[in-house]
């Protein structure tokens, strides 16, 4: 990778590459996600709702950048009850697959780590993975991510194709 890379929080002025690049991970990789390309697609206002989420207390999008283009992402959100505010989980995780391969993953998720264990009492990052996406178990199981649960038929397709999904927590 001869381009430098950059990983920093994305805010609401991000909306507008954070969206496009969602939308193209809705298509590329409609398995990963519980929300469908259409769905997002005919939401009201995305541009808006998107910058309001980038924006919002409670989580945080990572994006990593190659020439001032997103070329990956990763959000850690919080739980709102006292009882589970010492864990935060690990959603929307796309890298765009040209350039999958060069380590982009790996040092996203290294920064969404360290990004996680700024926020006050939190000490425990969740995540679901389709079980079938070895590449992505590797990057986890590499980061020290361990295995806790599988749930059989986790999402189920427009094409009645089931999709379970593995379970897996990082301590720290």
């Amino acid at each position: 990778m001869g381009n430098k890379m950059e990983i920093r929080k994305l805010t609401g002025e991000d909306a507008l590459k954070y969206l496009q690049l969602r939308l193209e991970a809705l298509q590329q990789n409609p398995e990963a996600f519980a929300t469908t390309y259409e769905e997002a697609i005919v939401r009201s206002n995305p541009l808006e709702r998107t910058a309001t989420n980038l924006d919002a207390t409670g989580s945080s999008t990572l994006g990593a950048f190659i020439d001032n283009e997103l070329v990956g992402v990763m959000t850690i959100a919080g739980e709102g009850a006292p009882k589970l505010r010492h864990r935060v989980n690990l959603l929307a995780v796309y890298v765009t697959p040209r350039v999958r391969g060069q380590q982009i993953g790996n040092a996203l998720l290294g920064a969404t780590i360290e990004h996680a264990k700024t926020w006050p009492g939190v000490e425990k990052m969740n995540l679901t993975v389709v079980a079938t996406n070895t590449p992505a178990i590797r990057l986890y199981e590499k980061a020290g991510f361990k295995k806790f649960g599988l749930e059989h038929h986790a999402m189920k397709t427009d094409y009645h194709k089931y999709v379970d999904e593995l379970y897996m927590s990082l301590e720290w």
